[in-house]
């Protein structure tokens, strides 16, 4: 079984079909359908995705509580971040000072390290400055 994390912008390109990302990422679940994936991500890319769609989807409230209503079903994990978590993830920004990480991104990060998850649906450029992780979505 492939387990793939999605960060926030792999949901948002998804859900938002005048997202310029938005094909890729159709092409990724469709695949990921096709393979049997299992997607994880956090509950801190839970609330920055919603939040994310209130603001840049046509449909606003319906598209945000239509993402959380796709995260109750059998093919997706949230993992919780854990203390340990953020203290990892604050570390990691505070030692990459020449980066422009987000916290969300960090923890993200931490949560796929702790969890040994290797693969992830991002688009933007963090994930592969970080560069510990396969990107899926170039």
């Amino acid at each position: 079984m492939t387990t793939v994390f999605v960060d926030s912008g792999g949901f948002v390109a998804l859900l938002v079909a005048e997202d310029a990302c938005h094909e890729r990422a159709q092409a990724l679940w469709s695949q990921a359908d096709q393979e049997g994936w299992t997607f994880v991500t956090t509950n801190t890319v839970v609330v920055e995705t919603y939040s994310v769609l209130l603001a840049r989807s046509r449909e606003k409230r319906r598209a945000a509580l239509s993402f959380l209503d796709m995260l109750s079903t059998d093919g997706y994990r949230i993992e919780r971040v854990r203390p340990a978590d953020e203290t990892k993830a604050i570390s990691l920004l505070k030692a990459h000072e020449d980066k422009t990480y987000s916290l969300c991104d960090a923890l993200s990060f931490t949560v796929m390290d702790r969890l040994k998850i290797r693969r992830v649906i991002a688009f933007d450029r963090h994930f592969r400055e970080y560069g510990r992780f396969e990107v899926l979505s170039a």
